[in-house]
């Protein structure tokens, strides 16, 4: 497991790529890199506001080329040589995820029940009171 774009201590963090600032698709472009060099065959990814995650992900996403989550296509799995058309991608002023998957035909996938996104504390679920 790899943090990309900022320094999470117990973990190995790598800058997003090729610079800071591209959101999602530096810290993709940062992780396929890594998998390449590193002799990975592709990239799971997913954001930290997503904390849900079902224990079966890869196998839902897993096929020919790259699927992603519709609802939040930050979670996917990319094979690694999909790198060097990201970063044309990118070089070409791409700076959406939607459209780079789009570009590289990346399936879409719905699971049964949608991922969480939680990006403030009231997005969290409520205990319910008894």
């Amino acid at each position: 497991m790899i943090v990309c774009g900022r320094e999470e201590h117990g973990f190995t963090c790598i800058p997003d790529w090729p610079e800071p600032g591209l959101g999602p698709l530096g810290g993709l472009a940062a992780a396929l890199r890594h998998a390449g060099g590193h002799g990975f065959a592709g990239v799971l990814s997913a954001g930290v506001d997503a904390p849900d995650l079902p224990h079966d992900l890869r196998q839902y996403l897993a096929g020919e080329g790259a699927g992603i989550v519709e609802s939040q296509p930050v979670v996917g799995l990319w094979p690694a040589t999909a790198a060097p058309v990201l970063e044309d991608f990118i070089a070409g002023g791409g700076r959406s995820l939607y459209r780079f998957a789009d570009h590289i035909g990346a399936r879409r996938i719905d699971l049964a029940r949608p991922l969480m996104n939680v990006n403030f504390p009231e997005d969290l679920p409520r205990p319910r009171s008894s």
